[in-house]
């Protein structure tokens, strides 16, 4: 027999709230009345589990949503994998061992896609993980997320009153994301050149690989709303969990759509000597919509109003 979580009862720890993830979930939990806690780098640092165990008795904390991480894209995470493996672990080790020790019952991981292998054409279900070999571009941050996936898992099986679940989120992107050539994720990517392009009169438009392939996209306010969804139900959800819209396009197809929203008649470069990842990348969301929850917001309509947010944004700076 499942309980309900009593909301008013909850004291919520948020790492990296002041990520893509972390920023949009905190305004959405504020929204719903949840009692949060914040605290930044300075206030708690990940690294230190003294700290960590300090602030989880100080502050009475009995639910932990953990959307810490280092990420970037592709270039980002093949430059600096010593450092995506070793801090990110480190990072996992300490929260979710810090929230074991105080008898924290419940605690949320935030996952990634990059779990899965890489070999994969179909749908990427729950249970494929730690069963191929990971896509090389981004090994170091895919490990770390599997040892907290599985650190979560252990803990969940071995003791009956603990629920500590994953959360496998597709690509995500929206308010707060990293515009960075060097360091974002493909989406911001493709924001932020065709909207440099179309400011700079330039026709031409540098893709990564050969654009073909393919990847679901999700805007973070659809992630914000599903951790909502789960933290209502959360006995009663799987200990790994996707979610997504469950539906993909090529590479190509948003710079097609980017193009589109700006207005812009783009001529793409394919530069084949950059890496194209994953060949396709969708997840296998059945799990999470029989429980009643389904992504609202569209590729078109979320890509739409991120693009224009953006674009205008550095229109008024220029």
């Amino acid at each position: 027999m499942y309980k309900k979580i009593n909301k008013q009862k909850l004291r919520i720890l948020l790492t990296g709230a002041n990520g893509l993830v972390g920023k949009n979930l905190k305004k959405n939990l504020l929204k719903k009345n949840f009692k949060i806690f914040t605290p930044s780098k300075k206030d708690l640092n990940l690294l230190n589990y003294n700290k960590i165990d300090k602030f989880l008795k100080n502050n009475k904390i009995n639910f932990i949503i953990h959307a810490a991480s280092k990420v970037g894209g592709i270039l980002d995470n093949s430059v600096y994998r010593i450092e995506y493996l070793t801090n990110n672990t480190l990072i996992n080790n300490n929260i979710i061992t810090c929230a074991y020790k105080n008898k924290i019952k419940y605690f949320l991981n935030i996952g990634s896609s990059c779990m899965y292998p890489f070999n994969i054409s179909g749908y990427l279900d729950e249970n494929m993980i730690n069963d191929g070999k990971l896509e090389p571009t981004n090994e170091g941050h895919a490990f770390s997320k599997l040892y907290s996936s599985k650190l979560c898992t252990f803990i969940t099986e071995d003791n009956k009153n603990f629920f500590y679940k994953t959360l496998i989120p597709c690509n995500l992107y929206g308010d707060n994301d990293n515009f960075n050539l060097e360091s974002s994720h493909f989406i911001p990517a493709i924001i932020k050149k065709i909207s440099l392009a179309k400011l700079q009169n330039k026709k031409e438009v540098i893709v990564w690989g050969d654009g073909k392939p393919k990847r679901e996209i999700m805007h973070v306010q659809d992630l914000s709303d599903g951790i909502i969804f789960c933290i209502k139900k959360f006995e009663k959800i799987p200990n790994v969990l996707n979610i997504g819209p469950g539906s993909d396009l090529k590479i190509i197809d948003y710079y097609k759509i980017v193009s589109k929203i700006l207005n812009h008649k783009t001529k793409f470069v394919f530069d084949l000597s950059k890496p194209n990842g994953m060949k396709r990348k969708v997840l296998n969301v059945k799990k999470i919509n029989s429980l009643g929850w389904y992504n609202k917001i569209s590729a078109n309509k979320g890509l739409k109003i991120t693009t224009l947010k953006y674009f205008n944004n550095i229109k008024n700076n220029l």
